[in-house]
């Protein structure tokens, strides 16, 4: 047991990531059966969509899960009030001020961890009593920091700086990957990509085919003028990239972007004008798994590695 098994009460201290439009109650439920925590993504789901997946993750699962919040979304006040009616325990907030709902989410006896990019925020979510940090580094899929610091640098900088229970983030989707963020200082860690690749996830099966296809140097972290993201090289990606050689404006790449592009291309499976977010971790994940193989690996896989590391001698 450590801090963060301790805190969540699981058995495993890993997380699954609340992605939009991969993180239904199917996918959470079945991270928290296996012995992590499973996160409800509540960026791509309406107010009454995420009651609904509440309820059914609780009748799927009798062990802790959570729900992940985009505070930068519309109707977070309506989907704080539906956490705290169905009796979630567990909240992971970001894309905002952690000072904004922690102190109104703890009082309702909840659990609250804050995602950061950066030594700076991770700081300020200690200050406003978040419980945890999720430290995400540039590797990872999804909206990232803007300063692009690695997962590999950003983990230890994080723990020198903060004293409560720290998560890492980014390009993890292996037992030895959790070992090295272990060693560098993480409680536990965070996997996104490799859990969008299973067979729980409720993004689009051709999305899911993609993800186990990408190879080394097909992401690129991009649309920093308005929220960066890591996305899959499409056509969409393409036409992106056309549209930055002109040097555009804010409302300019907005107008390309448009509304539902993210779930035009995970969730209903168009690859080619769809946003495709996955992390740079994708190129070594080249199959689709169920939920439970896949935390049996990352476990074994981390017992074996930890072994042959102590083995060292320098």
């Amino acid at each position: 047991m450590n801090s963060i098994t301790q805190l969540f009460g699981i058995q495993y201290p890993i997380i699954q990531g609340g992605m939009i439009w991969n993180s239904g109650y199917k996918l959470a439920s079945a991270v928290s059966n296996a012995g992590g925590l499973g996160l409800i993504g509540a960026g791509s789901m309406y107010p009454e969509v995420l009651r609904e997946h509440i309820q059914k993750c609780q009748k799927a699962t009798d062990k802790p899960f959570g729900v992940n919040v985009p505070m930068l979304y519309p109707n977070i006040e309506e989907i704080i009030q539906i956490i705290i009616e169905e009796g979630v325990k567990v909240v992971f907030t970001s894309a905002g001020n952690p000072k904004t709902w922690t102190a109104h989410l703890k009082a309702q006896g909840i659990t609250v961890v804050h995602v950061v990019s950066s030594s700076k925020f991770a700081l300020k979510a200690q200050e406003a009593g978040v419980d945890a940090v999720v430290a995400e580094g540039f590797e990872a899929g999804g909206h990232n920091g803007r300063e692009e610091t690695t997962t590999l640098t950003l983990i230890p900088m994080v723990r020198r700086n903060i004293s409560i229970p720290l998560i890492a983030a980014g390009g993890i989707a292996t037992g030895k990957g959790m070992l090295a963020a272990m060693i560098l200082g993480a409680d536990g860690v965070q996997m996104g990509s490799r859990f969008a690749a299973s067979e729980e996830s409720s993004s689009h099966a051709d999305f899911k085919k993609t993800i186990i296809e990408v190879q080394e140097g097909d992401t690129q972290l991009t649309l920093k003028e308005l929220a960066p993201v890591r996305l899959i090289k499409n056509k969409f990606y393409n036409d992106l990239q056309d549209l930055y050689s002109k040097c555009p404006t804010p409302e300019e790449l907005k107008a390309l972007l448009g509304r539902a592009r993210a779930k035009r291309g995970m969730f209903e499976g168009d690859l080619i004008e769809g946003e495709l977010e996955i992390g740079q971790i994708a190129g070594l994940i080249d199959e689709i798994q169920p939920v439970a193989r896949i935390i049996k690996e990352v476990i074994t896989e981390y017992n074996q590695a930890k072994v042959a590391v102590a083995q060292f001698n320098f």
